[in-house]
């Protein structure tokens, strides 16, 4: 940025790039809309007023313009697609800016994948800053492929786009005062540290608190909501593909603690992005649920930028990135120009040409050579001498799931699928050292009458995960997935109905936007062709083996009672 000519174009005696006028501007700091000219110059705004002088003018005759959407906690992974394409999902939406957190690659190839995310960001217009993830491993209930050290923490905050320390998951071991964790948040003293602590509350809360975490994503009630704000702590309100809890949220927002609420999206699946959108879906939703317009536009600009010391966006004002939104309606605001930096990136809902990068770059051994298993130790039977079991049960909209006790069916002394009573086989094999290590469990929730679905997206270890109506299927599933260098597959008996290859760590495709929707519309066509009634069954799947989300989780060791933080048996013994 030239600065001396920035002050020039802002006094007037120097023509800006681009002079937007006729358009009503949204004040997120006065709560204002008013009607103003614009002046942009080398990516920033000069000035605001009438009189300037523009190489290039546009008359946004009366349509509003506000700052850049800013989604404060999301996984890019979870779009299954990797940053420069995800970039090209979410920018014609109006955001642009994602405070992104790598947690899902650095948990199964390290600081490596990390570097891999940041360097395929920096290809798109969309600003996508960093949290170092925190907790990985998030705990040692699972196996992960990958530890990140003191030392890889050291490395990433002297690199650029940082914002500071992503969710600290293992929130027992804070409350413990345990020694990793505690490092890990000293090292990052002074940025921000986000929060992930579902549930907690009472002297357990004041204790993550004291410890320095500034911000939650995981309040589910209003009443969580409240109690967190108490602890001075800043509410990321979520409304991702499977944790969907804006509306219960919306009761908490009030004038006085407004300015302590931010939205985040978190995990969205790529045809949520594309189709509903991302941060402005949020916004949408909020004035929908009685929001006054200008506080869900606030909540998504200048609070989320205030909370990551993003001091050069977030608001309309000289000096400040020219990150903008022009739409039409205040009441649905829908982006009809996005412009990143000053230069148009989106128009009517479309990528501008030449400003994303048509390929992101090659994808090295470390990354894309991740699946790693022994299929010896790949057995799907349960052998159980009756009683009631403990199953995982799914909460429809929620990460949260009931442990469940019911009594399985057995056939030759072994449990089995029972598909109508919707009781299924699930199984996580360990994909990173090729140990052989199989857990196995049941889950209900997911709707299957025969076959079955696998993925090797499975949080925060990523495990090949997979949940079936018969063993054959299962392994069926499991080994197409396997096979494709990682991703998610559909069987029924021996016939593969549909995959989607995912050679990124995994975890994401390295094909286009377009290709990637296409394979997954046929993944979720041919998990309801078998009876999932889940409108996304694999990201549902995917937080299963979530060992720090109550109550009861599957991973390669076993299942796990998250609450108690330890293994338990499947039967249920008392």
């Amino acid at each position: 940025m030239d600065l001396e000519r920035l002050i020039a174009v802002a006094r007037g005696d120097e023509p800006a790039d681009l002079v937007l006028t006729g358009g009503r501007v949204v004040d997120v700091l006065s709560g204002e809309i008013r009607r103003t000219s614009i002046a942009v110059a080398g990516g920033m705004i000069a000035g605001l007023g009438d009189g300037y002088r523009g190489r290039d003018t546009l008359d946004l005759r009366g349509r509003y313009v506000c700052p850049g959407f800013i989604d404060a906690h999301v996984h890019v992974e979870s779009s299954l697609v990797r940053p420069l394409e995800f970039a090209r999902a979410v920018v014609p939406h109006g955001v642009t800016t994602v405070v992104s957190n790598p947690h899902e690659i650095a948990n199964v190839v390290g600081i490596g994948g990390i570097r891999y995310m940041m360097r395929d960001a920096r290809k798109a217009p969309l600003d996508q800053l960093f949290t170092i993830p925190s907790c990985v491993p998030a705990t040692s209930l699972s196996t992960s492929g990958a530890r990140l050290t003191k030392e890889d923490i050291a490395f990433l905050l002297r690199e650029p786009g940082l914002a500071g320390l992503g969710e600290v998951m293992d929130f027992p071991a804070v409350v413990a005062g345990a020694g990793r964790v505690l490092e890990e948040i000293s090292l990052c003293g002074g940025l921000p540290r986000d929060g992930h602590c579902p549930g907690l509350g009472g002297m357990e809360l004041n204790a993550y608190a004291a410890a320095g975490i500034t911000s939650e994503h995981e309040c589910t009630t209003d009443g969580e909501a409240r109690e967190k704000l108490a602890r001075g702590m800043k509410i990321f309100i979520r409304e991702g593909s499977v944790a969907r809890n804006l509306k219960n949220l919306l009761p908490v927002v009030t004038p006085h603690n407004e300015r302590w609420l931010c939205f985040c999206t978190d995990d969205r699946k790529l045809t949520d992005l594309l189709d509903e959108g991302s941060i402005d879906h949020l916004v949408r939703m909020a004035i929908a649920g009685g929001i006054p317009p200008v506080t869900a536009i606030r909540m998504a600009t200048l609070n989320p930028s205030e909370h990551f010391r993003l001091s050069d966006r977030g608001v309309i004002a000289p000096g400040r990135r020219a990150d903008l939104v022009v739409f039409s309606d205040l009441d649905e605001p829908r982006a009809e120009l996005v412009y990143c930096r000053g230069a148009l990136a989106a128009r009517d809902g479309d990528p501008v040409s030449g400003m994303f990068e048509t390929a992101g770059e090659g994808v090295e051994p470390e990354i894309s050579e991740t699946i790693h298993i022994d299929w010896s130790g790949a057995d799907f039977r349960i052998p159980v001498p009756g009683g009631a079991i403990r199953v995982i049960g799914i909460v429809p909209d929620q990460l949260l799931t009931e442990s469940l006790h019911m009594e399985p069916r057995l056939e030759n002394g072994c449990a089995v699928s029972d598909p109508a009573r919707d009781l299924l086989k699930m199984a996580v094999i360990e994909r990173h050292r090729a140990s052989g290590r199989t857990g196995l469990g049941f889950v209900r929730g997911v709707g299957l009458r025969r076959g079955a679905l696998a993925s090797t997206v499975a949080h925060d270890h990523h495990n090949l995960i997979v949940i079936g109506a018969d063993d054959l299927s299962m392994e069926t599933a499991a080994r197409a997935a396997a096979a494709a260098g990682g991703g998610q597959a559909v069987a029924d008996g021996e016939t593969v109905l549909a995959i989607l290859p995912l050679p990124v760590a995994g975890l994401m495709s390295d094909r286009p936007t377009g290709e990637v929707r296409e394979r997954m519309s046929s993944l979720f066509s041919a998990a309801g062709q078998l009876g999932s009634t889940l409108d996304d069954p694999f990201m549902t799947m995917s937080f299963l083996g979530l060992e720090v989300i109550p109550s009861l989780k599957l991973t390669d060791l076993g299942l796990i009672d998250v609450n108690l933080q330890k293994v338990v048996p499947l039967l249920q013994t008392s």
